[in-house]
């Protein structure tokens, strides 16, 4: 789909109630759930997998289901400004996996390729941005027009003075994060001409987590899951390691203000193990 039919296209909080509640005794509920929160340890870092878009579309009565990926796109900055309002600093968003990429069609991929640039441009890379972007994914498998809008909202919001960071994966995988990483690892102490023994022997966990993606960010706290359903479907394996999990029935078009506030008080309310 081409951009200028991507902006006829209607946009989501206009045309979709669930995005935005406005009942008096929401708001009320909504107030009282953020007034539960304060004094208690809240996440630094958390991590989004916003599924149920297609579905949530098809049950809106919405003829072409892809649609479900716009409305799910802009309602990322309903999310983040959830998040603000929590002071939770870090956020990483499962935009689509590697194997969306590969399984989906090619018309449906188009389209969901030409929202990612859109909403990186009307919403993330703005003159005044408010969150860092950061991306995990491999660029080299997306088209060039994304790639370069991806770059693009990563210089553009660099200087963002205000703390907060959001990692869009985007064409993103688990497992072949933890490879390139590996192979980074490899390269880089080959060209130090450092044996391959030496290396396997005093190999470490810091090691590889210089070589991920998101080297250098805090791993999630919580993770949260949309649609009902329970598995982390390849996302942050190595990073979510000792991360609390949260399934929420909602699809994420329609997961409300009130939903988030739910998962962050469950996980308040958790003893964190660590493995142990």
């Amino acid at each position: 789909m081409h951009a200028a039919a991507l902006q006829r296209l209607p946009h989501p909080t206009r045309k979709a109630p669930t995005l935005r509640a406005t009942a008096p005794l929401y708001a009320l509920y909504a107030r009282r759930l953020s007034r539960q929160l304060q004094g208690e340890e809240l996440p630094e870092h958390i991590g989004m997998i916003m599924d149920g878009n297609r579905r949530w579309a098809r049950r809106q009565g919405i003829g072409n289901p892809s649609m479900g990926h716009k409305y799910g796109a802009e309602h990322v900055e309903n999310v983040l400004s959830w998040c603000e309002a929590l002071q939770i600093k870090h956020v990483t968003v499962f935009v689509c996996s590697a194997e969306n990429l590969q399984r989906r069609g090619d018309a449906e991929v188009a389209f969901l390729m030409q929202v990612i640039e859109e909403v990186l441009t009307r919403h993330l890379a703005g003159p005044q941005p408010r969150w860092q972007v950061h991306i995990a994914g491999a660029l080299d498998t997306l088209p060039d027009t994304t790639a370069h809008a991806l770059k693009e909202a990563v210089e553009a919001t660099r200087t963002c003075a205000t703390g907060a960071h959001v990692t869009l994966a985007v064409g993103y995988g688990g497992r072949q994060e933890l490879v390139d990483a590996v192979r980074d690892l490899l390269y880089e102490q080959a060209a130090r001409e450092r044996p391959v023994r030496d290396i396997a022997d005093h190999l470490t966990a810091d090691d590889i987590a210089r070589h991920l993606y998101t080297a250098g960010q805090p791993d999630p706290d919580l993770v949260i899951r949309t649609s009902g359903e329970q598995r982390m479907s390849n996302f942050l394996l190595w990073q979510s390691a000792y991360s609390e999990l949260y399934f929420c029935e909602a699809h994420w078009p329609a997961f409300r203000e009130v939903d988030f506030l739910r998962a962050v008080r469950a996980y308040a309310a958790r003893q964190r193990r660590y493995g142990a």
